[in-house]
């Protein structure tokens, strides 16, 4: 399994911005899938978007397109997310996941390892 360790996040106003990053350890990052996803209070987990393992495919929930941007450098083993015109309706805590190798996917249930998570509150 690959650790995971997410920072970045924080309280900004609506219409803000904020860029999460996700430190990966291991040799084997360039090999995973890696999404974002976010839990508000009192709802289920849901995902915020993926990136394949090369980062040539991504997905996002149709609530964050257009606003937010999936992104990775496997050089780095840092997978990373900009957050653009943000929605008092983006306040969760976020989390970076890793999927099995070479598997694209979009459930939370196909991603086997987590980080601790990092709030982000949209309000003014």
């Amino acid at each position: 399994q690959v650790q995971l360790v997410e920072s970045g996040g924080g309280l900004v106003q609506p219409g803000g911005s904020l860029r999460l990053s996700c430190a990966a350890s291991g040799r084997t990052f360039s090999t995973y899938t890696m999404g974002w996803f976010r839990q508000a209070p009192g709802k289920e987990r849901e995902v915020v978007a993926t990136i394949s393992w090369t980062g040539r495919s991504t997905y996002y929930a149709d609530s964050v397109k257009g606003r937010f941007t999936i992104s990775r450098d496997n050089a780095k083993n840092t997978l990373y997310l900009q957050m653009d015109s943000l929605k008092p309706e983006d306040t969760a805590v976020y989390y970076c996941a890793a999927s099995s190798p070479y598997t694209f996917s979009v459930r939370p249930r196909d991603f086997s390892s987590w980080g601790q998570g990092t709030q982000v509150t949209v309000s003014s």
